[in-house]
């Protein structure tokens, strides 16, 4: 797939770069994906034996590791860019609780990243935020990804070149509102003046590789698309693409009543959260700048 950034990446980093990556999940396998096109050396960790089988034979190293289970030092040896895509459980950062020491001894990092989330933000009303925003977040999930955030920012310290992305709600193949929609589970819950961005996965990956190729020390970026919106409009949206006939519109007040305390936290936050940043200073052109163009996108390709 093109890239939507200014310059790129050293033309031929062969393999001297290796990226290992905490959380080989949904959103650190595409750029997993696009550095291995690239001769990169890209190794990381999974949860179960299973996973690491299917990624070795793509020619990811992958490991085993939890909170439960360790991972030998030596695994992260030649690592030369570090990411973590693993969020913060009840007892706080997963990988530095078991690794820190670890991470901070390594050498030769060029470059560090944290995926964290724009709900350390918190609610703001629907106003618009940036990354220089004070961090306002609710309930104990966004009070552990800000103190995740501090800790890995504190790897700048040693020397670390640290990037926090903190990013929106995550869609793409087999993750969208299309998908809901076919699987007969999509609602229109209507919470007025509720609204919240998003980030196609793709362009998560380009906005990584731009930070790659542009590494600043202590750097946060959001990582959003141009178009915050109210959920049931994508939902309507999806289901004019799809043919099919919207669900009819629930007020909050009534939905609230059968949501988990999951689905209720995230119904308590709306914000507008700027991109300017990753556009200004990383030269990104994203691929999906709203959830319009993602989700034809998707549908164009099958997903």
């Amino acid at each position: 797939m093109e890239l939507h950034f200014a310059g790129g990446l050293p033309p031929h980093p062969a393999r001297a770069n290796r990226l290992f990556c905490f959380g080989l999940g949904y959103s650190a396998m595409v750029l997993a994906r696009r550095l291995l096109a690239k001769h990169w050396r890209v190794a990381g960790t999974v949860r179960s034996p299973e996973k690491a089988k299917a990624l070795a034979a793509e020619g990811i190293e992958a490991f085993v590791f939890d909170r439960g289970r360790t991972l030998d030092p030596a695994a992260l040896a030649g690592t030369t860019h570090l990411l973590s895509s693993v969020p913060p459980d009840e007892k706080g950062d997963p990988v530095l609780d078991a690794l820190g020491s670890d991470l901070l001894r390594l050498e030769g990092v060029k470059w560090t990243g944290y995926l964290s989330t724009t709900g350390v933000y918190g609610d703001r009303g629907g106003e618009w935020v940036d990354e220089r925003a004070a961090l306002r977040p609710a309930g104990k999930r966004g009070a552990a990804r800000v103190a995740a955030e501090a800790a890995w920012r504190a790897l700048g310290r040693v020397g670390h070149k640290v990037h926090v992305f903190r990013i929106a709600g995550i869609y793409g193949p087999g993750r969208s509102a299309l998908d809901t929609v076919r699987e007969g589970r999509a609602k229109r819950v209507v919470k007025p003046g509720q609204v919240f961005g998003r980030i196609h996965v793709d362009d998560i990956a380009t906005v990584l590789e731009a930070s790659l190729a542009k590494p600043e020390a202590d750097a946060i970026y959001n990582v959003a698309d141009d178009d915050p919106a109210p959920p049931q409009d994508v939902i309507a949206y999806a289901c004019a693409l799809l043919g099919v006939e919207a669900p009819p519109e629930i007020p909050y007040e009534t939905a609230a009543k059968e949501m988990s305390e999951m689905a209720r936290s995230f119904y308590a936050e709306s914000k507008r959260v700027s991109n300017r940043k990753i556009k200004d200073e990383l030269g990104v052109r994203l691929a999906y700048p709203d959830y319009r163009a993602g989700l034809k996108a998707l549908l164009a390709a099958g997903a």
